[in-house]
């Protein structure tokens, strides 16, 4: 791609992906937040009643180098809102934020597919904030994809 990107968003169409992107972004930040607080404090009253809440989060599958999962959930959800609140902002997030949001969904959705994997067929027990989770990531990438298409359409007119 030998020319830069166009800034983003330039009508109500694309606005509404974007603030889409940052509410989900958001709503996935508190679903993670509660899974971190359910790891680290075990409160039962948290999972409602759902035993594999447990189950999943007290798992081995459910740290990486003794970090649990749900910070770098958290992480990646407030670096897709930061990046969708700069777009407007900031000339380098306006040209870049879409594909910078495809990027980081696109691990999100790639790791939230193995960590599904794992719960469905490994632990047998499966987390519904987990796949709260799993499913807001993998809109937020689909509709990252659909602005960068609408993205490179407009570069070409």
């Amino acid at each position: 791609m030998a020319n830069r990107i166009k800034n983003t968003p330039k009508n109500k169409g694309d606005q509404i992906f974007k603030w889409t992107s940052i509410i989900l972004a958001f709503l996935g930040a508190a679903d993670a937040v509660n899974l971190l607080v359910l790891k680290l404090t075990q409160w039962k009253v948290i999972c409602g009643g759902v035993h594999a809440c447990l189950t999943v989060n007290n798992s081995v599958y459910s740290e990486i180098y003794g970090i649990p999962v749900s910070a770098f959930g958290i992480l990646a959800y407030l670096v897709i809102a930061g990046i969708g609140l700069l777009e407007s902002r900031w000339k380098l997030a306006g040209e870049y934020g879409p594909l910078a949001i495809f990027g980081v969904s696109l691990a999100g959705v790639a790791f939230s597919a193995y960590l599904t994997y794992i719960e469905f067929f490994v632990l047998h027990a499966v987390c519904p904030y987990c796949l709260a989770s799993a499913i807001i990531i993998t809109v937020i990438f689909i509709i990252a994809i659909i602005r960068l298409i609408r993205q490179f359409n407009s570069q070409e007119e």
